[in-house]
């Protein structure tokens, strides 16, 4: 789920706190929307166009020895962002295929490498976003941003998880509604939704 990506980009940010508290907040900002930012893609090429777990893994790298070389605002949230884009697009490696349905695990696709040129055969460690392992996953990754956080940081960490929840309830159904959403809404609506039964 987007929710356990963005949960679990902040809780590696949360080190932060502990290490560096004055950089805490840039880096939990920078986590935030680097753990949702390579989903950005999700009505394109999904887990290709924005997802980069080899790049984003390189250049974390080099960012995080900046910010901790020379740190200040702009390099502690610029590492943060991309390292959580880089736990993202390798965390997808771990889950389930892009099929509509992906809990029938018939995709041989989990995220596009464009270091090596293919797709990398997806784990199914969590079987599919928002089953049970996945919603375990999210709750348990909130925990280190909701415990040593407050104010606006616990805010969004509690709706994620409570997005999670939710989420997890009632993602077989949603396979369900997309399909039969499809043949009928406009051209553009329906191209959008089709991504999902390719």
């Amino acid at each position: 789920m987007a929710t356990t990506h963005t949960l679990a980009g902040m809780a590696l940010a949360s080190v932060t706190i502990v290490f560096a508290p004055e950089y805490a907040s840039p880096a939990l900002t920078g986590a935030l929307i680097g753990g949702l930012f390579p989903d950005f893609d999700l009505y394109g090429a999904h887990r290709q166009t924005l997802h980069f777990p080899v790049w984003y893994t390189v250049c974390a790298g080099v960012l995080l020895l900046t910010a901790v070389l020379s740190p200040s605002l702009i390099t502690v949230g610029v590492a943060a962002f991309v390292s959580a884009a880089s736990l993202h697009s390798v965390m997808d490696a771990f889950g389930g295929g892009l099929e509509l349905r992906p809990w029938r695990a018939t995709s041989d696709r989990a995220v596009y490498s464009h270091y090596h040129g293919r797709w990398i055969r997806p784990q199914r460690w969590i079987r599919y976003d928002g089953a049970p392992e996945d919603v375990a996953a999210a709750v348990l990754l909130a925990v280190p941003t909701l415990t040593q956080t407050t104010g606006g940081f616990q805010i969004i960490v509690m709706i994620c998880v409570g997005i999670s929840i939710v989420y997890g309830i009632i993602r077989k159904s949603l396979a369900d509604i997309a399909e039969a959403l499809i043949p009928v809404l406009p051209g553009g609506f329906s191209r959008l939704l089709s991504r999902f039964t390719e």
